[in-house]
């Protein structure tokens, strides 16, 4: 018999039964792992328990209410972890060489709302071949392990690897609609602010983005401790952006995510010489086993296509941050 457990031991384990302990593990908790897997409780506790009778150990503490990883348990789920979307990213590309083309593209919310989707269209008119799928997610993916082929990022330059794509770089400035401009207080000088409503970010004053906020700006035009008339705040920028569309207020805007909106005149920059760069940019990251695929290619070259529109809208100049060695 001892010599049977050692020979079973020593055999490569059944993967079938790695879905479900990675599942378990996740959720600790065989229920809801059963339901994600569409098996039923007993058939998730069975692969368990055969992969624990494979493994030699136990992988998991079962308690009256809780379950709780061991310590064998949780050294194998960080390999699991790291295998399966591997295995899953693997399986997609083979099945997209015998069908459609695919590019997956992750990117912050705002940015995809703002600036990316209204965008898309034109390259869908140029590319009818290729599906695009977009994950708008403030999660950033390991390009290495996920099943993402480009991410858009916004972040400082000291940050990005050597092969990240700059896009632009980002300022504020404050920018209103043409009719609030033309019917409300009037706005000749950076004091003519406080007799608006001014827009912004409800979480601008968390150190990370304290170079969004309108006390930023203010200070910087010599207005310490001014008020204005009224405050608005939102959670997103383009709820920000629609407030001012609609002549709700000031917006500090950040002029890459309206270049479309400044573009055709449905928001002004009010002031020229007032803009306050920010140590932020938007990065273009292709994910190094999708570089070679035309339509990744196709997809990143009109990207950077579009960047460069952006700029020539937003009068951005060569940015004096740009790292050695990014494009």
């Amino acid at each position: 018999m001892l010599h049977s457990q050692t020979h079973l031991r020593s055999r490569p384990v059944q993967a079938g039964h790695l879905r479900a302990f990675e599942a378990v593990a996740r959720y600790l908790n065989f229920r809801m792992a059963a339901e994600e897997l569409a098996l039923t409780q007993s058939a998730v506790s069975r692969q368990i328990q055969a992969l624990e009778d494979e493994v030699g150990v136990p992988l998991f503490l079962r308690h009256t209410r809780a379950v709780e990883l061991t310590a064998a348990g949780a050294q194998l789920l960080q390999a699991v972890t790291q295998a399966l979307p591997r295995i899953d990213t693997a399986v997609r590309h083979i099945r997209q060489s015998a069908g459609r083309k695919q590019v997956s593209v992750t990117t912050f919310a705002s940015f995809a709302s703002m600036w990316l989707i209204p965008r898309l269209e034109a390259f869908q008119r140029a590319h009818p071949d290729i599906d695009i799928r977009i994950d708008a997610s403030d999660t950033a993916f390991d390009l290495e392990l996920m099943d993402i082929d480009i991410a858009i990022r916004y972040a400082s330059p000291s940050r990005m690897p050597s092969g990240a794509r700059r896009l632009f770089g980002e300022s504020v400035t404050p920018m209103a609609s043409p009719w609030l401009i033309k019917g409300g207080p009037p706005l000749t000088t950076p004091r003519d602010v406080l007799a608006h409503t001014l827009i912004e970010a409800g979480d601008a004053y968390t150190p990370h983005l304290e170079w969004l906020t309108w006390r930023r700006w203010l200070d910087a035009n010599g207005l310490q401790d001014a008020q204005p008339k009224r405050w608005l705040s939102f959670n997103y920028a383009y709820q920000m952006a629609q407030a001012a569309l609609s002549g709700q207020g000031i917006v500090l805007a950040r002029p890459p995510l309206v270049s479309e909106a400044l573009g055709r005149g449905e928001l002004i920059e009010i002031f020229s010489g007032t803009r306050l760069h920010s140590p932020m940019a938007y990065w273009l990251l292709t994910a190094p086993r999708s570089g070679q695929r035309p339509e990744v290619q196709a997809f990143a070259e009109w990207i950077a296509a579009q960047a460069a529109a952006t700029r020539a809208v937003t009068g951005e100049g060569p940015d004096p941050d740009e790292p050695d060695g990014v494009d």
